[in-house]
């Protein structure tokens, strides 16, 4: 029932830009994988090729600590309304901070949202849909200000420091070469 495509077509493009979470995995040879459900308007589809999503401040920074070891990365994005379907996207990533040259290209293409980390660039080389018969059907609520609300409190200066009280090393003691 899966299928294989070489890159996003205008459809799964469609599917991806309807749905309200996506899921990010990366791991180490060595590490824990870790796996991640991200939401906010955080993400956008370049070309078939590649997408971008912006990472915000949280309690930890894996994906950092891993892609800069190892760059593969999955996305994986399901259906919890209307048609089932799965849809993965494989690729290898690479972590733009904000000094990067690349970010004053793409941190405008997202909203502004405070604690703005990373954006991350994925290279997509294997796209893959399955049904998601088994996904449960879920509505959809609205979207959890908290976040927001926390980073704006703690200001510029606030969520650098937590940066670098929280970010810099990953669970399991590798360097996330950032903050």
């Amino acid at each position: 029932m899966s299928k294989l495509h070489k890159g996003i077509t205008p459809k799964l493009r469609e599917f991806i830009e309807q749905q309200k979470i996506f899921f990010v995995a990366t791991a180490t040879a060595d590490s824990r994988i870790n796996l991640s459900p991200k939401g906010m308007d955080s993400l956008r589809v370049v070309n078939a090729n590649r997408v971008v999503w912006l990472n915000v401040t949280g309690s930890g920074n894996e994906t950092a600590a891993h892609v800069q070891e190892n760059p593969r990365m999955t996305l994986m994005f399901t259906a919890f309304e209307d048609n089932p379907m799965i849809l993965r996207l494989y690729g290898n990533a690479q972590a733009i901070h904000n000094d990067d040259q690349d970010w004053q290209f793409l941190y405008p293409l997202f909203p502004q949202i405070p604690g703005a980390r990373q954006i991350f660039d994925l290279n997509i080389d294997l796209v893959q849909t399955s049904c998601g018969f088994a996904v449960p059907l879920y509505d959809y609520v609205g979207e959890r200000e908290q976040l927001n609300t926390w980073a704006s409190k703690k200001g510029k200066d606030g969520i650098k420091e937590y940066w670098k009280e929280k970010n810099k090393i990953s669970l399991n003691g590798k360097p996330t070469h950032f903050a």
